[in-house]
């Protein structure tokens, strides 16, 4: 196995894990003992346990984050928006995440609670890939203060807001005008975006593992301001020139910033990457099939039963 897919830990058999999760979340507490004792099991040392939801909620994150160089994994429990609001919580410090999904979705948190243990063993056996994801960092620039920035994994969005009147909306690419959106709002994606708001937006699925955003606007009043799909090593800046009163630039669902006459938000990629487990019977077509119904075939006319890959898709 490649150095880039190991985890921390020398010995996947005897791993330091964090388990994340928000404690109001029903029977988290019953499924966080569970995969405790399952880890400890295995001979695994469970260093967090899941911490109240205010300790790591919008209002700022008391607990403190996984440490990178002494914590191998991070157990999510819950769904995706659980696994959002841990790699903003691990900010700058990204540590692999497993995702144990015990909400709705779970494109991200694809495990199921029922899979833990043989996920584990997986890991132990080194039959698992670590797959990396781009991350964004928005900043905000606003004269007289200093720069704000997020860090985002699925999109950073600007929305006109109350009172719901269109917004132009100016992109610079690398310092060049590319376009001007008249419309209710601009979604900048991820690729790990790209099945979240920017495709409930008309917009396309990109394969989580590209370094590319995608530039989605919201109901944009013309025929030819469509989606736009370009690199993610170029620098980004957006701009309203008259925002409404309620005019708003938010990250992964979570306002960042109220957005000003004046004020310049640029995106580009993140330094940290966000690191997913998969192993060899979840891989993304997979996920894609499954969690998102994509490649269905007509009514009636029946498809093919998919056949486990033999290797990590």
């Amino acid at each position: 196995m490649p150095p880039s897919q190991r985890l921390r830990s020398s010995t996947p058999d005897h791993l330091h894990v964090a388990i994340v999760a928000p404690a109001g979340l029903p029977g988290v507490g019953e499924v966080a003992e569970r995969v405790g004792a399952s880890l400890q099991r295995h001979g695994h040392s469970v260093i967090h346990r899941p911490a109240p939801e205010g300790d790591w909620g919008e209002g700022g994150f008391h607990t403190q984050a996984p440490d990178p160089d002494k914590i191998d994994l991070v157990i999510v429990l819950g769904g995706d928006g659980t696994i959002l609001r841990t790699a903003r919580w691990m900010g700058y410090g990204q540590v692999p995440v497993m995702g144990v999904n015990l909400g709705h979705l779970g494109f991200l948190a694809d495990f199921s609670r029922d899979e833990v243990d043989e996920v584990l063993m997986e890991i132990a056996a080194g039959r698992f890939r670590l797959v990396d994801h781009l991350m964004l960092e928005c900043e905000l620039l606003r004269d007289g203060e200093p720069p704000r920035r997020q860090l985002g994994l699925n999109e950073t969005s600007v929305l006109a807001g109350p009172p719901f009147s269109m917004i132009d909306i100016l992109l610079h690419v690398d310092g060049e005008l590319a376009t001007t959106y008249r419309s209710d709002g601009l979604i900048v994606s991820t690729p790990v975006g790209s099945t979240a708001y920017s495709l409930s937006a008309g917009g396309p699925l990109v394969r989580k593992d590209l370094d590319a955003f995608v530039f989605t606007p919201l109901n944009p009043h013309t025929l030819t301001n469509r989606t736009v799909v370009d690199s993610a090593t170029r620098q980004y800046e957006v701009s309203v020139p008259r925002p409404n009163g309620g005019s708003a630039c938010v990250v992964d669902g979570h306002v960042f910033a109220p957005l000003l006459p004046g004020d310049r938000l640029r995106v580009r990629r993140a330094e940290p990457r966000f690191t997913l487990v998969e192993t060899r019977n979840h891989g993304y077509y997979r996920t894609l099939r499954e969690k998102l119904h994509w490649g269905g075939g007509l009514r009636g006319a029946g498809t093919p039963p998919a056949r486990p890959p033999s290797t990590p898709e």
